[in-house]
């Protein structure tokens, strides 16, 4: 190993715990991370961009997604991406799944005008949500002012 490589591993520091909780909570809850950290103006904006979103994307007749045990082969698997960007809005996602809202292969909400814009905005909202939860991990570690 040269002296850079070591030098480099001496001198790189984990993040500490507290980025971590952070993190965790920024995820779980759009905003928390922020507010703890007592950036009101960013939980607020960020927050509440994921949180209106989100709402929205539902209230334009959006479509979560899940990987289901009936699909089967490449179907399957092409849940997968979209539902990584929704499990990103954390409890709102969480909550959805739990009672079923914006799950349902309802051909009402295919129907509406607005149901691809609801899709996107539910997209965007879980991956707004992870550039939040680095956003206040990286404050909390120190990276970030």
């Amino acid at each position: 190993m040269s002296n850079v490589n070591i030098q480099q591993l001496e001198s790189h520091e984990s993040a500490p715990r507290k980025a971590w909780v952070m993190g965790i909570a920024a995820w779980l809850v759009p905003g928390l991370g922020h507010l703890l950290q007592g950036r009101w103006v960013r939980a607020l904006l960020l927050g509440g961009a994921v949180w209106a979103s989100f709402l929205g994307g539902l209230w334009m007749g959006g479509h979560l997604f899940a990987v289901a045990g009936t699909d089967q082969g490449p179907s399957a698997l092409l849940q997968v991406p979209p539902m990584i960007a929704n499990l990103g809005a954390g409890l709102l996602y969480i909550f959805c799944w739990l009672t079923g809202a914006g799950f349902a292969d309802d051909p009402i909400h295919a129907a509406r005008a607005t149901f691809e814009y609801g899709n996107t905005f539910l997209l965007i909202a879980g991956l707004l949500n992870y550039l939040a939860m680095l956003d206040a991990f990286d404050i909390a570690a120190g990276r970030k002012s």
